[in-house]
């Protein structure tokens, strides 16, 4: 079991250089990363080639290239590992999209996700990372705010540590984001 703050005074010593503390920090997080890649896969169709253990390793294999991050909590390290599974994600989508259509490169508005021809989940993650995306030009922090909650599982407390904003502020903005999502993918 580990105290609290653990993860955080890891990610501050890998920051100061530590690299033992990565060997530490892996069974830390590892639990809860499998946690929310198993959760992002969940809303995959139940025939997804990618299973939780390989997203989560993709991610940490990107997280270590990520040399230069100025870490703040464990929050803040799930928030950023959210991010890479939603770009993991995405990159696969297109890609299995690209074979699945003759490789090419792949532009899907938001009416053509509910084209019967996109029977298959993929679009639906393109869907919805497009609808963030715009949202994203519209209200960043709304924008940053879904990811967080969604692709990372922060609760709203967590949320607002890493966006420096109260869980009230939090609340409000996932609220009116969610429904913007919703009013956005439906049409």
């Amino acid at each position: 079991m580990t105290h609290p703050g653990e993860v955080t005074e890891l990610l501050y010593e890998l920051k100061a250089g530590n690299r033992s503390a990565e060997e530490k920090l892996i069974p830390l997080v590892y639990r809860e990363l499998h946690r929310i890649a198993t959760a992002r896969l969940r809303a995959e169709s139940s025939n997804h080639s990618l299973q939780p253990t390989g997203l989560v390793h993709e991610a940490y294999l990107r997280l270590t290239k990520l040399r230069d991050i100025d870490w703040q909590s464990r929050s803040h390290f799930f928030a950023i590992s959210a991010t890479l599974m939603r770009r993991i994600l995405v990159d696969y989508a297109r890609a299995s999209h690209a074979r699945k259509r003759g490789n090419g490169d792949i532009t899907i508005s938001l009416d053509e996700a509910d084209d019967p021809i996109f029977e298959n989940p993929e679009p639906e993650i393109l869907a919805l990372d497009t609808a963030l995306d715009k949202l994203a030009r519209l209200d960043q922090r709304q924008s940053k705010i879904v990811e967080l909650r969604f692709f990372a599982g922060l609760s709203e407390e967590e949320t607002g540590q890493v966006l420096g904003i109260s869980a009230r502020t939090v609340k409000r903005d996932w609220r009116v984001a969610k429904a913007w999502l919703y009013s956005e993918l439906r049409g």
